[in-house]
């Protein structure tokens, strides 16, 4: 895996038919080394810190390969790096490989793999689509949430390193399937349950998998 992008943005306020929203997805691709510390990298930061950021939404990251999807998904659309609000854009981070609790380094930094990301509102914003909530969860490609391990420094072009494979090898993918209903196995549900995974996706895979 390799580092394509490091992006940052500051919060700004958007004028929309509901009134001002403030946003920070509006991120740029930033050039030279960052520091990556610990809840955000260095010239980002984060507007919500209700539903983004804090110790297990620290870092977002998403896959450069991502982007020939949505090439042909949005033709129209522009699509530089950090287009879907990351810090950080990976040529390899696919989220079937990549697990709940898996640890990677990148430069100095050291990252830990939390949980996928829930799309909100904002992302209709960034895309002025207001069918982009929809079309982002339907085609699976949730990008990685990362807690901030060990502080360090990172660029572009820096090796993304799996140092530690979580034991419980719930990939990122396994996560949203079974958060969409879309699983029946009743062993990876178990292993779920019993991995770190953050947020609010445990509650709901809980309730859907009653329900079934």
């Amino acid at each position: 895996m390799r580092l394509a992008a490091v992006s940052v943005g500051q919060p700004r306020m958007i004028q929309t038919p509901r009134g001002g929203i403030l946003t920070s997805i509006f991120k740029e691709p930033a050039p030279g080394r960052r520091k990556v510390v610990r809840h955000n990298v260095e010239g980002d930061r984060q507007a919500d810190l209700t539903v983004h950021g804090g110790p297990r939404k620290a870092i977002y990251a998403y896959a450069a390969e991502h982007y020939s999807y949505w090439t042909k998904t949005l033709p129209q659309s522009p699509l530089p790096f950090g287009m879907f609000g990351e810090n950080l854009t990976v040529e390899g981070l696919l989220e079937t490989d990549i697990h709940i609790g898996d640890l990677v380094e990148i430069g100095t930094a050291r990252l830990r793999v939390t949980q996928p990301r829930m799309p909100c509102f904002k992302l209709a914003l960034r895309f002025d689509r207001a069918d982009m909530v929809k079309l982002f969860w339907k085609s699976g490609l949730s990008g990685v949430y990362f807690s901030v391990e060990q502080e360090g420094e990172i660029e572009a072009g820096d090796e993304v390193r799996a140092l530690e494979r979580h034991a419980g090898k719930v990939s990122i993918a396994d996560v949203v399937s079974l958060y969409k209903g879309e699983s029946s196995d009743a062993g990876l549900f178990a292993r779920f349950m019993a991995a770190p995974v953050a947020g609010s996706w445990k509650e709901g895979v809980r309730e859907r998998w009653a329900k079934a």
